[in-house]
Protein backbone atom coordinates (compact mmCIF):
# COMPACT_ATOMS: atom_id res chain seq x y z
CA UNK A 1 0.00 0.00 0.00
CA UNK A 2 2.16 2.83 -1.18
CA UNK A 3 2.63 6.05 -3.04
CA UNK A 4 5.15 5.63 -5.88
CA UNK A 5 7.78 7.25 -3.66
CA UNK A 6 7.22 4.49 -1.09
CA UNK A 7 8.82 1.93 -3.35
CA UNK A 8 12.21 3.35 -2.38
CA UNK A 9 11.92 2.77 1.35
CA UNK A 10 14.20 0.52 3.35
CA UNK A 11 12.74 -2.61 4.90
CA UNK A 12 12.39 -0.91 8.30
CA UNK A 13 10.91 2.26 6.80
CA UNK A 14 8.39 0.16 4.86
CA UNK A 15 7.56 -1.75 8.05
CA UNK A 16 6.89 1.51 9.91
CA UNK A 17 4.74 2.94 7.12
CA UNK A 18 2.74 -0.31 7.00
CA UNK A 19 2.18 -0.10 10.76
CA UNK A 20 1.03 3.50 10.44
CA UNK A 21 -1.43 2.51 7.72
CA UNK A 22 -2.80 -0.18 10.01
CA UNK A 23 -2.98 2.04 13.12
CA UNK A 24 -3.79 5.26 11.18
CA UNK A 25 -1.96 7.36 13.78
CA UNK A 26 0.55 6.26 16.40
CA UNK A 27 3.29 7.37 18.75
CA UNK A 28 6.86 6.12 18.39
CA UNK A 29 6.20 3.74 21.31
CA UNK A 30 3.07 2.39 19.59
CA UNK A 31 5.02 1.84 16.37
CA UNK A 32 7.84 0.08 18.21
CA UNK A 33 5.32 -2.10 20.06
CA UNK A 34 3.79 -3.21 16.77
CA UNK A 35 7.13 -4.13 15.20
CA UNK A 36 8.55 -7.62 15.11
CA UNK A 37 12.20 -7.68 16.10
CA UNK A 38 11.96 -3.98 16.97
CA UNK A 39 15.08 -1.83 17.10
CA UNK A 40 15.74 0.52 20.02
CA UNK A 41 13.40 3.37 20.93
CA UNK A 42 15.87 5.91 19.60
CA UNK A 43 16.20 4.00 16.30
CA UNK A 44 12.42 4.00 15.82
CA UNK A 45 12.25 7.74 16.58
CA UNK A 46 15.12 8.36 14.13
CA UNK A 47 13.37 6.36 11.41
CA UNK A 48 10.12 8.25 12.00
CA UNK A 49 11.99 11.57 11.78
CA UNK A 50 13.58 10.42 8.53
CA UNK A 51 10.18 9.42 7.13
CA UNK A 52 8.83 12.86 8.05
CA UNK A 53 11.83 14.50 6.36
CA UNK A 54 11.31 12.37 3.23
CA UNK A 55 7.65 13.41 3.11
CA UNK A 56 6.11 9.97 3.67
CA UNK A 57 4.85 10.61 7.20
CA UNK A 58 3.46 13.65 9.00
CA UNK A 59 3.34 14.28 12.71
CA UNK A 60 1.54 16.39 15.26
CA UNK A 61 2.31 17.04 18.87
CA UNK A 62 -0.10 15.93 21.57
CA UNK A 63 1.16 16.88 25.00
CA UNK A 64 4.73 15.67 25.26
CA UNK A 65 4.56 13.09 22.50
CA UNK A 66 4.36 13.14 18.74
CA UNK A 67 1.73 11.21 16.82
CA UNK A 68 2.65 10.03 13.34
CA UNK A 69 0.46 9.21 10.33
CA UNK A 70 1.04 8.46 6.63
CA UNK A 71 0.84 11.45 4.30
CA UNK A 72 -0.96 9.49 1.56
CA UNK A 73 -4.29 7.86 2.44
CA UNK A 74 -4.46 4.08 2.49
CA UNK A 75 -6.99 4.18 -0.36
CA UNK A 76 -4.70 6.23 -2.62
CA UNK A 77 -1.71 4.10 -1.67
CA UNK A 78 -3.56 0.86 -2.50
CA UNK A 79 -4.67 2.20 -5.88
CA UNK A 80 -1.20 3.42 -6.73
CA UNK A 81 0.47 0.17 -5.71
CA UNK A 82 -2.10 -1.95 -7.55
CA UNK A 83 -1.65 0.16 -10.68
CA UNK A 84 2.11 -0.43 -10.39
CA UNK A 85 1.66 -4.21 -10.00
CA UNK A 86 -0.71 -4.41 -12.99
CA UNK A 87 1.69 -2.37 -15.14
CA UNK A 88 4.79 -4.27 -14.01
CA UNK A 89 3.61 -7.88 -13.92
CA UNK A 90 0.59 -7.96 -16.24
CA UNK A 91 1.64 -5.58 -19.03
CA UNK A 92 -1.09 -3.17 -17.95
CA UNK A 93 -3.87 -5.75 -18.34
CA UNK A 94 -6.41 -5.59 -15.52
CA UNK A 95 -8.08 -8.66 -17.02
CA UNK A 96 -4.86 -10.67 -16.72
CA UNK A 97 -4.35 -9.49 -13.13
CA UNK A 98 -7.90 -10.43 -12.11
CA UNK A 99 -7.65 -13.77 -13.92
CA UNK A 100 -4.42 -14.54 -12.08
CA UNK A 101 -5.94 -13.64 -8.71
CA UNK A 102 -9.01 -15.76 -9.38
CA UNK A 103 -6.87 -18.65 -10.52
CA UNK A 104 -4.92 -18.54 -7.24
CA UNK A 105 -7.72 -17.65 -4.84
CA UNK A 106 -10.83 -19.34 -6.30
CA UNK A 107 -10.86 -22.12 -3.70
CA UNK A 108 -10.81 -19.57 -0.86
CA UNK A 109 -13.59 -17.35 -2.20
CA UNK A 110 -17.05 -17.92 -0.83
CA UNK A 111 -20.31 -17.54 -2.73
CA UNK A 112 -20.88 -14.04 -1.30
CA UNK A 113 -17.46 -12.88 -2.49
CA UNK A 114 -17.97 -14.37 -5.94
CA UNK A 115 -21.43 -12.75 -6.13
CA UNK A 116 -19.88 -9.38 -5.20
CA UNK A 117 -17.25 -9.78 -7.91
CA UNK A 118 -19.97 -10.60 -10.43
CA UNK A 119 -21.87 -7.44 -9.38
CA UNK A 120 -18.71 -5.35 -9.73
CA UNK A 121 -18.19 -6.70 -13.24
CA UNK A 122 -21.79 -5.95 -14.17
CA UNK A 123 -21.48 -2.41 -12.74
CA UNK A 124 -18.34 -1.89 -14.84
CA UNK A 125 -20.24 -2.98 -17.95
CA UNK A 126 -23.05 -0.53 -17.19
CA UNK A 127 -20.60 2.34 -16.68
CA UNK A 128 -18.84 1.53 -19.95
CA UNK A 129 -22.17 1.52 -21.84
CA UNK A 130 -23.07 4.94 -20.43
CA UNK A 131 -19.78 6.44 -21.60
Amino acid sequence: MSHPRHRHLSRRERQIVDILYRLEEASAADVRGAMTDAPSDSAVRALLALLVEKGHVRHRQEGRKYLYAPVVSATKARKSELRHVVETFFAGSAEEAVASLLDQEAARLGDEELDRLARLIEDARKKRRRS
